[in-house]
C-alpha cells in the first residue's frame, strides 16, 4: 500500500484518490465471515489470480458477484493450464478438450500445477450450486474454450510459432476473451439482469473481450517471452524483424517501436465497439462493472504506446491513476472523456512520420465514434 503513495507522491490528485479509494474499500468491505469455507475460499482465489479485477466484481450485485467469480475461476482454472510451459502436449491437449467435464466433477483437482487447481474442489461445490441453467452457459463456454485453446497449443507443439496471420491472432483472442463477454452477457441475462441483448450485439461483445486480451498481450510481451509463450502474430512483427526474440534487442530499438506501434493499431480498431456497447448500458453496476476494465485498459493502452520500457518489464499504470478513473467512471458522459483524453495522449505519442503506422494510427483516433458521443 505505502508503495502505491510513493508512487504518486507528485501527483496530489492522485494521493487524494488513493485515500478516497482506500476509505471506500474500507466502508463498503463484504462480511464473509458469514459464508461457506467453500465460497470464502473461492473468493480468495479470485483475489489471488485476478488482481484489482476481483474489486470490480465484488461492486457487483451479489445474485451476479457470484455468476461471475465461479465463470472467472473456471475459465482461470482452464488458462492456467494453457500457461503451464512444463506440462507436455499429451497431457495438456487432451486436459483442455474435456475440462469442461471436471467443473461439475465433484472432488477433481489436479495436484501438478498452482494452487487453484490444487484445490479446485472447492471451485466445482460452488459451481454445483449455480442455478442449472447458469452452469450450462458456463460448461458450454469452457467447452469451446478449451477446444480452441487447444488447437493453438497443438500448433505451437509442433511448430515455433502458433499464431501467424491477424485473422489466426484475432481468432485465438475470440477463443480465449471474446467468448468470455458472451458468457457473462449469457449468464446476466439468466438471472433477469437489465442488459442489451446478446444476440444482437453478439460481435460487439466480441470485439470487447478481444480488446481486452489483445491489451493483456501486448503488456505482457516480456513475461510471456520468458515463457516461451509466443502471442504476438507473425504477420505484424514479421514485417521488423525476423525472429520475435530481436525485438528486444537494442540495435532493433526503432524497428521495435514500429512494431509496437502496430500492434497497438491492431487493438484500436476494436474501441469504438467498446464505446457503442457501453453506451447501451442502462444499470449503474453493470455498467461500472463493463466501463472500468475497458477504461483501465485503454489508460494502458496510452501508457504502452511508444513506450521502449514494454520490451524489458509489463507496464501498468500507476494505482493512483487507476483511483481516480474509478471515481470517474459514473456515466457515459465522463468514459467519453476518459477516452477522449486518453486519445489525445495517443495523439500526442503518435509525433513520427517515420512510422509506418502513424498515418493510420491519426485516423483512427479521430473517427468521431471515438473522439465524440
Amino acid at each position: 500500500m505505502l508503495s502505491n503513495f510513493v508512487e504518486s507522491l507528485f501527483d496530489p490528485s492522485e494521493l487524494v484518490a488513493l485515500v478516497r479509494y482506500y476509505l471506500f474499500r474500507q466502508s463498503t468491505m463484504v462480511d464473509i465471515s458469514i459464508w461457506s469455507k467453500t465460497k470464502q475460499r473461492c473468493y480468495y482465489f479470485l483475489k489471488l489470480t485476478s488482481g484489482s479485477f476481483a474489486d470490480i466484481i465484488m461492486d457487483l450485485d451479489p445474485k451476479l458477484r457470484d455468476l461471475v467469480c465461479i465463470f472467472y475461476l473456471c475459465l482461470r482454472g482452464m488458462d492456467t493450464i494453457e500457461d503451464d510451459m512444463t506440462l507436455p502436449i499429451n497431457i495438456k491437449a487432451p486436459m483442455l478438450r474435456s475440462f469442461y467435464k471436471k467443473i461439475g466433477q465433484r472432488g477433481w483437482t489436479f495436484t501438478e500445477n498452482r494452487q487453484l487447481l490444487v484445490e479446485f474442489d472447492v471451485v466445482i461445490e460452488e459451481f454445483l450450486l449455480l442455478p442449472k441453467e447458469c452452469q450450462e452457459i458456463i460448461i458450454n463456454v469452457t467447452k469451446q474454450m478449451g477446444n480452441g485453446m487447444t488447437d493453438f497449443v497443438s500448433i505451437s507443439a509442433r511448430d515455433k510459432y502458433s499464431i501467424i496471420t491477424l485473422k489466426d491472432f484475432d481468432k485465438y483472442c475470440y477463443y480465449v476473451a471474446g467468448l468470455v463477454g458472451i458468457g457473462i452477457s449469457d449468464l446476466f441475462n439468466s438471472v433477469g439482469a437489465i442488459i442489451p441483448d446478446t444476440t444482437k450485439n453478439f460481435d460487439t461483445i466480441i470485439s470487447m473481450g478481444i480488446f481486452l486480451q489483445k491489451l493483456n498481450i501486448l503488456r505482457d510481451f516480456v513475461e510471456d517471452l520468458k515463457e516461451n509463450r509466443k502471442f504476438w502474430p507473425k504477420e505484424i512483427w514479421g514485417q521488423y524483424v525476423s525472429e520475435i526474440e530481436d525485438l528486444i534487442l537494442i540495435e532493433n530499438k526503432q524497428k521495435a517501436l514500429n512494431c509496437l506501434s502496430d500492434m497497438v493499431l491492431n487493438t484500436l480498431l476494436h474501441v469504438p465497439d467498446c464505446l457503442n456497447y457501453l453506451i447501451q448500458l442502462d444499470d449503474p453496476g453493470i455498467f461500472f462493472f463493463a466501463a472500468m476494465p475497458l477504461v483501465m485498459g485503454y489508460s494502458t493502452l496510452a501508457f504502452t504506446f511508444k513506450n521502449y520500457d514494454s520490451y524489458s518489464k509489463v507496464l501498468k499504470i500507476r494505482k493512483g491513476e487507476g483511483a481516480k478513473l474509478f471515481f470517474r467512471c459514473t456515466s457515459m458522459s465522463e468514459v467519453a472523456k476518459l477516452f477522449f483524453e486518453y486519445t489525445q495522449v495517443i495523439i500526442s505519442k503518435n509525433n513520427d512520420p517515420q512510422d509506418p503506422n502513424f498515418a493510420k494510427i491519426n485516423d483512427i483516433c479521430e473517427q468521431p465514434s471515438i473522439v465524440t458521443l
